[in-house]
């Protein structure tokens, strides 16, 4: 069988990264979803997304380089 490849995290996917992050980096992500209104699995991929290509706004348009 073929994985799904998808182009958001899923709530699911993001409460498992949120548990593997030190205690201090999970707080910080939350309060930023919180203070944006964002759900959380949002944030963590632009978070992601920023450090991989900091012209990116999230998975679909990272191009890893491109904004380096």
């Amino acid at each position: 069988m073929q994985a799904k490849l998808q182009e958001q995290l899923s709530p699911t996917d993001a409460e498992i990264i949120l548990g593997r992050l030190p205690e201090r980096i999970r707080a910080a992500l939350i309060a930023r979803a919180a203070e944006i209104d964002y759900p959380i699995e949002a944030v963590i991929e632009m978070a992601i997304a920023s450090f991989l290509d900091t012209e990116a706004l999230g998975f679909a348009d990272c191009k890893p380089g491109r904004g380096l």
